[in-house]
């Protein structure tokens, strides 16, 4: 039916309504009137009120929106739209026929009209979802997949009504799952609370679920991690709700209920951060960020935007990258420059053309094994860039420079590492001559990055197998590139000068376990499906990482996910030499050369093989 037709015939169906409601009323209120004769003058006022309260009754009613609703969708909203029409439509009716008519319409009519229209209108507009939501209950042979919710809360509320909002369509929920007690055969709006975590397997079997949908999105890794273990010897697929930062507003898309990753299971408390502090250094300024178009560099350019920079400059050296995050966040105040930072020249006109007040130095080689057959460039790259970076943020004047770090560069046993020590001690060496704020920030695996392992897992599994770890014994820290990307924001601000600032990674995960989520996570059997083969350890790789050295201790901050290292005592002169024969020889260093090099600041490298 088109919308004039619907509105037409709406109002006609009201005005019947309408005039049901006023005629019961003045029967009502007749039928135990004491006379039993009636003044006609009552009649005549019953005919002024019918004509004045249809027309009165149906204007607020347009006024109010009311033939615009869709009513199967209708909610406690349309309810209260209803009695404010209602009420606007018999008070005006009151007025006129008290002006109007040869007797005043009674108090008692007024009210019987007032709450008699509300029922009849409310109640015919409500039969309509009543009828939809039922007949989806009872669509017999060709119902849609049976979803089971665990979680009876505020989350699991937002997915029931998502999934009534589509209509059913991806499925209806036959009840929820929750391990209170007090909630165990209760109802949450019309669904049962069938059990508690351990009755899945009973529940799944005895109602045929087909979907398990996990909706407790402030649930620590080992909760999500048993739930998934329970709910994998079902047969119904497993799917979750996003992080409780993910739901903004209590909004929620059926298409942001996605299948368990293995991010879920790690489950750390959610990152707190201190909004006003980190606005006050990042927003209206020039913002630079380098390897822009990496994991770590994009996702702190996202967040970044958040603070209302100035202008943020994209840099990196490769094109493609940097193109990509351009386009994304063109609508944005954003400058792309494509630039290698082994070039010192490039690297100070570009700051000087910029003049960034803040910068985030993410751009580094990363690769052990790579590095390991390539010393020389992660040299090159990630100790003279460095060195490049922090002398032209010296020279132009830049409050705060930010170098992101790894692990690695602790007691390192890696080129890759090694370098990324001494870029520490390159940034520290400059804060302690210049009036710029240089800090590092050190952290451990990035889930979802180029260079994490799950992706390559993932093209094993997909491959068919086999997924291939090192050393069953290795151990790794990680966290997600959304949270490592707000605690280096957040250490940004909390910068004096010189600092290495340590983020709490959380206990450490053992490779072999992750390799095995993935393929549980996937839907298929360790062993049967898929075999896990150990290759050895590759050179340059450690069985775990370090956060600290012994040396370094740590001091609390206000922030409990972020610590600070306590600085080691640096020659400028050792570092000026390393950089000098870097620059001059890079390219020619051979791999004893680098690792003499190396040791000229890091004396314990790669000690223990050397011992051997």
């Amino acid at each position: 039916m088109s919308h004039p037709k619907r509105t037409v015939f709406l109002m006609f169906f009201d005005a019947i309504l309408i005039n049901l409601a006023l005629f019961g009323s003045f029967y009502l209120r007749l039928a135990i009137e004491e006379n039993s004769s009636v003044s006609t003058d009552y009649y005549s006022t019953y005919i002024d009120a019918a004509v004045f309260a249809t027309i009165a009754i149906l204007a607020a009613f347009h006024f109010f929106g009311l033939y615009k609703t869709i009513w199967r969708y209708a909610s406690v909203g349309e309810l209260l739209s209803i009695t404010y029409a209602v009420t606007v439509g018999v008070g005006i009716t009151f007025v006129i026929v008290f002006f109007q008519a040869p007797q005043r319409m009674p108090y008692t009519v007024s009210l019987l009209f007032w709450l008699t229209t509300i029922f009849l209108v409310g109640g015919a507009r409500f039969t309509q979802r009543l009828r939809q939501e039922n007949s989806k209950h009872s669509s017999g042979p060709e119902q849609p997949k049976r979803i089971l919710i665990i979680g009876a809360g505020d989350a699991g509320v937002l997915a029931l009504r998502e999934l009534k909002n589509r209509e059913f369509q991806e499925g209806y929920p036959i009840g929820f799952i929750d391990d209170s007690r007090r909630k165990i055969s209760l109802q949450l709006q019309g669904f049962p609370v069938l059990g508690s975590r351990e009755e899945i397997p009973e529940v799944v079997r005895k109602y045929k679920v087909d979907e398990i949908i996990i909706a407790i999105p402030s649930a620590s890794g080992e909760t999500i991690r048993e739930l998934v273990e329970i709910c994998k010897g079902t047969k119904a697929t497993l799917k979750i709700l996003p992080g409780v930062y993910d739901i903004i507003g209590g909004k929620l898309n059926v298409s942001a209920i996605r299948n368990v990753q293995v991010e879920d299971l790690l489950g750390r408390d959610p990152v707190s951060v201190d909004l006003e502090e980190v606005a006050g250094y990042l927003k209206g300024q020039v913002i630079l960020v380098t390897g822009a178009g990496g994991s770590i560099g994009s996702e702190l350019c996202r967040q970044i935007l958040r603070f209302g920079p100035e202008k943020l400059i994209l840099a990196g050296r490769g094109e493609n990258s940097i193109f990509e995050i351009e386009q994304e966040l063109k609508k944005y105040p954003v400058s792309a420059e494509i630039l290698d930072i082994k070039d010192a020249e490039k690297v100070r006109r570009i700051f000087q053309k910029y003049k960034p007040a803040v910068v985030f130095h993410a751009a580094a080689h990363k690769h052990v094994p790579l590095m390991e057959n390539n010393p020389e460039e992660a040299l090159r790259n990630n100790i003279y860039g460095t060195h490049n970076l922090a002398q032209a943020a010296a020279e132009t004047g830049v409050k705060t420079f930010v170098l992101i770090s790894t692990d690695k560069a602790v007691n390192p046993t890696s080129i890759m590492g090694a370098s990324k020590r001494i870029a520490e001690m390159v940034i520290q060496d400059y804060d302690k001559r210049s009036e710029t704020k240089f800090v590092a920030v050190r952290f451990g695996n990035v889930l979802g990055s180029r260079g994490s392992v799950i992706p390559t897992f993932k093209k094993q599994i997909l491959a068919g197998g086999p997924v291939t770890v090192t050393d069953e014994r290795m151990t790794r820290y990680f966290m997600t590139i959304p949270e490592a990307g707000q605690l280096v924001i957040q250490a940004g601000a909390m910068a004096s000068g010189g600092e290495i600032f340590i983020l709490d990674m959380g206990k450490p995960v053992k490779i072999i376990d992750l390799a095995r989520d993935l393929i549980k996570l996937s839907g298929l059997e360790v062993d049967k499906d898929i075999k896990i083969v150990t290759t050895g350890t590759r050179p340059g790789e450690k069985l775990f990482e370090e956060l600290l050295t012994d040396e370094e201790g740590t001091t609390a901050t206000k922030n409990k996910r972020i610590f600070v290292a306590r600085p080691n005592n640096i020659s400028s002169g050792q570092i000026n030499e390393v950089v000098t024969e870097i620059s001059e020889r890079g390219n020619l260093l051979q791999k004893e050369e680098t690792e003499a090099l190396i040791r000229n600041l890091v004396p314990d490298f790669r000690k223990n093989e050397l011992e051997k």
